[in-house]
């Protein structure tokens, strides 16, 4: 079964624009939330984590000289995919072993709520809400699997598994894979109807957190099989994609199941595909959505699985500083990770105000060495749908 290295990044966050921004941001351990741009957000907390200056592309339709109107998260995903390909040192390759697979919980949708509200534009081209993944397939050219993921805040974490798959059964060689998420007039006012907006920002394990605070960004990830990144020498392999983990507890619409067993279930499922113990794993990006229930489960989940280490483990708690960017959250995580196990570092924490009694983790302050050999990732999401991903140092 081939290896599936992780050889290019591309980040695209409130902490600005680059896996080198997104590195520096997570040093500086500073961000707040600001109150989203669209006159019609009539909610009472319009909070998000924006991406500062979003990008400009377009796309070329069939080939020709028109062009797709493209919504903010095909636009993130991409210049992040452009940034990921740059990273690489790519070269040419075949566009029929070329893969893309990218999850996303709300798609395009920005752009159709902004028709609504300001009309649409001249001309009859249709844009589907979920069209991030063809967009990034026509621009790219490939001919291999174009897939969207949908399964809500687990979409990507769910389409790097996916995209795993589609490298060591050899139908792709390479595959530009991740998350994409931008801002939505329906979900944040959803989220407002259902109480779960932190009026001040994302704390995740926070005593005081009130819920969560959407953020909008996209992380991309180029994978390949060990065989095609040694046969073309890359540049440099950011982590190896070791382990992932699927289940769904099917308790509840929007609440995880208050046990965490399949929380549990997905976590050693990746750690047992992964080949690693307890004691390896290094560091820990967890789901952690400042939400009451999530974050008191996945601690207790963690301690299940880890056992005597959950306690000594660091998390490292991204949300915290990007908000919750839905479905490219487990993406964003996974290229947080593998910069983690690159760096050998993990980044200090946004400091946390009050540690919430009932969950028994550790969230340092400085920026601490890394341990182990592997980072473990999680991502949940509603309907039940768990996720976790295990990196390992690369070359190990």
């Amino acid at each position: 079964m081939h290896e599936v290295l992780i050889t290019g990044l591309g980040a695209i966050s409130h902490l600005g624009c680059g896996a080198d921004a997104f590195w520096h941001g997570l040093q500086r351990a500073e961000s707040s939330p600001n109150k989203v741009i669209d006159p019609h957000a009539h909610m009472p907390i319009p909070l998000m984590y924006s991406v500062p200056e979003p990008p400009v592309v377009d796309v070329p339709l069939d080939g020709g000289d028109s062009r797709v109107p493209l919504g903010l998260a095909s636009r993130y995903a991409i210049e992040g995919a452009r940034q990921a390909l740059a990273d690489a040192g790519l070269g040419e390759v075949p566009t029929d072993r070329t893969a893309v697979v990218i999850g996303t919980g709300m798609g395009d949708s920005g752009l159709h709520e902004q028709w609504r509200t300001q009309g649409r534009p001249e001309g009859d081209q249709w844009v589907p809400v979920f069209s991030v993944a063809s967009a990034l397939g026509a621009w790219l050219g490939a001919e291999g699997p174009v897939t969207s993921i949908s399964n809500a805040c687990a979409a990507s974490g769910f389409g790097l598994s996916a995209a795993a798959d589609l490298i060591r059964t050899g139908v792709a060689d390479v595959v530009v894979a991740g998350g994409a998420e931008a801002y939505s007039r329906v979900a944040l006012a959803c989220f407002n109807r259902l109480g779960a907006v932190d009026p001040e920002r994302c704390r995740p394990f926070d005593a005081q957190r009130g819920g969560t605070v959407f953020g909008e960004g996209a992380g991309i990830m180029i994978l390949e099989s060990a065989e095609h990144a040694r046969a073309r020498n890359a540049p440099r392999v950011y982590a190896e994609l070791a382990g992932e983990g699927w289940s769904c507890d099917a308790h509840h619409a929007t609440a995880p199941e208050p046990a965490g067993t399949q929380i549990v279930r997905a976590m050693r499922a990746a750690l047992e595909q992964a080949g690693a113990t307890a004691d390896e794993v290094g560091c820990v990006v967890p789901h952690g959505t400042g939400t009451e229930l999530n974050d008191v489960v996945e601690s207790r989940a963690l301690h299940s699985v880890l056992g005597d280490r959950a306690g000594e483990t660091p998390l490292y708690s991204l949300k915290a500083l990007v908000g919750h960017t839905g479905g490219a959250a487990a993406a964003l995580g996974a290229v947080a990770a593998a910069l983690v196990l690159h760096h050998r570092s993990v980044p200090p924490n946004r400091p946390v105000e009050e540690l919430e009694p009932a969950c028994e983790v550790w969230l340092p302050e400085v920026a601490t060495p890394l341990q182990g050999r592997f980072a473990l990732v999680n991502a949940y999401a509603f309907g039940g749908n768990n996720v976790s991903l295990v990196l390992k140092e690369a070359g190990v």
